[in-house]
C-alpha cells in the first residue's frame, strides 16, 4: 500500500514513519518541513509547507497514496496566540488542502487533534462531548477536525494529548525536559492545576498506524494513552523510574503567564480506541517503561 506521512519531521508522525518503514512492504512518503530529521529508512521524502496553499497537495497528487495520516501542525501553542493567521493558515487550510487531495485521490485520511479543542472544566472528555475550543490554537485544530470530516469522505480525526517520546528524532518536551533537568542536578517546575492525557510518539503512532490501515472507522476517536494525571505526578513518576532525585517544584499555570490558555481540567477518554483496536492506550507505567528503553537505547547509538 502507498502511505503518505505529513508531520514527519514531529515526534508521532517520525514514528509512524519508521514503523512503517521497518519491514512493512509499504511504499512510504514522509512529508515535513525543511530537510528531513529521520534516520535512513525505506521511504521517500518530501519538504511541504503547510500553510503556503499547495505542496501538500502537490506531493500527494505525485505519490497518489491509498492512505494519509496527517500529523502536521503548527503546536507550539503560545507561537499560535502570537501569530493567528499563521496558525489559520497551517492548522486549517492545511489540513482542509490535505482532506481535499484525499477527495480527489480517493484515499483514506487520519487527521491528528489535540484535547486542546476542550474548555479543560469537566475533564476527562469522551468522544461524545461536546467541544469548547479556548485560544488561537485550540480554535484552529477543532476547525481543522471539521475540516477532515467535511471535506474527506473516509476519513476520522484522532486526539491525542501531551506527546512524548525517548528517540533521537523527538524533539524537546515536558518529560525530556523532566529527565535532563533532573540529571543535572536541576529544579523542575511542573503545574500542579493541570490534568491531563499523556501520548508516548512510539505508542500513539502504532494506534493511529493501526486504525487507518486496518480498520473502517470514520468520525472522531481519542489515541492518547490511558492515564489521566497532572503534570507534578508526571514528573515525579518519570524521576522514579529513571532513578533521579531532585526538586520538582509545583506552580500554578496562572503565574505561568503564558500568552495562551490551557484546558486545566481535560484528559482523555480512551473506552473506545481500547475496544477497537489491538494496540491499547497504555497505563502510564506501562508507557515510561517504553520511554525509559527508548531513552537509554538513544544514548546507546550516540
Amino acid at each position: 500500500m502507498r502511505i503518505a506521512v505529513t508531520g514527519a519531521n514531529g515526534l508521532l508522525g517520525s514514528e509512524a514513519v519508521m514503523q512503517l518503514a521497518e519491514g512493512s512492504g509499504h511504499e512510504v512518503l514522509a512529508l515535513g518541513r525543511g530537510p528531513c530529521r529521520l534516520p535512513p529508512g525505506r521511504y521517500l521524502y518530501a519538504s511541504i509547507d503547510l500553510g503556503d496553499g499547495g505542496s501538500a497537495a502537490k506531493a500527494l497528487g505525485e505519490f497518489q497514496p491509498e492512505a494519509v495520516l496527517h500529523a502536521g501542525a503548527a503546536t507550539d501553542v503560545d507561537a499560535c496566540e502570537r501569530q493567528p493567521e499563521l496558525a489559520w493558515r497551517v492548522n486549517v487550510d492545511g489540513t482542509a488542502e490535505v482532506a481535499g487531495a484525499c477527495r480527489s485521490l480517493r484515499a483514506r485520511l487520519l487527521a491528528l487533534s489535540t484535547d486542546y479543542v476542550f474548555d479543560g472544566l469537566r475533564g476527562p472528555y469522551g468522544e461524545d462531548d461536546l467541544p469548547n475550543p479556548r485560544g488561537v490554537y485550540a480554535r484552529t485544530k477543532r476547525c481543522a477536525e471539521e475540516a477532515a470530516l467535511l471535506l474527506a469522505p473516509d476519513a476520522a480525526v484522532g486526539r491525542v494529548a501531551v506527546v512524548y517520546g525517548g528517540r533521537t528524532v523527538a524533539r524537546a518536551t515536558f518529560a525530556s525536559q523532566v529527565v535532563e533537568r533532573l540529571s543535572r542536578g536541576e529544579p523542575v517546575r511542573a503545574f500542579h492545576d493541570q490534568l491531563v492525557s499523556t501520548t508516548l510518539a512510539s505508542a500513539g503512532a502504532a494506534r493511529c498506524l493501526e486504525l487507518l490501515l486496518d480498520t473502517d472507522y470514520r468520525g472522531v476517536i481519542h489515541l492518547s494513552d490511558a492515564t489521566v494525571l497532572d503534570r507534578v505526578e508526571l514528573a515525579q513518576r518519570i524521576a522514579e523510574r529513571f532513578g533521579l532525585g531532585g526538586e520538582i517544584v509545583p506552580v500554578r499555570t496562572a503565574d505561568a503567564r503564558l500568552a495562551a490558555p490551557r484546558p486545566l481540567r481535560a484528559g482523555l477518554k480512551v473506552d473506545r480506541a481500547a475496544a477497537l483496536l489491538r494496540n491499547r492506550p497504555l497505563p502510564i507505567d506501562q508507557a515510561l517503561e517504553r520511554f525509559h528503553e527508548e531513552w537509554l537505547s538513544r544514548g546507546a547509538r550516540r
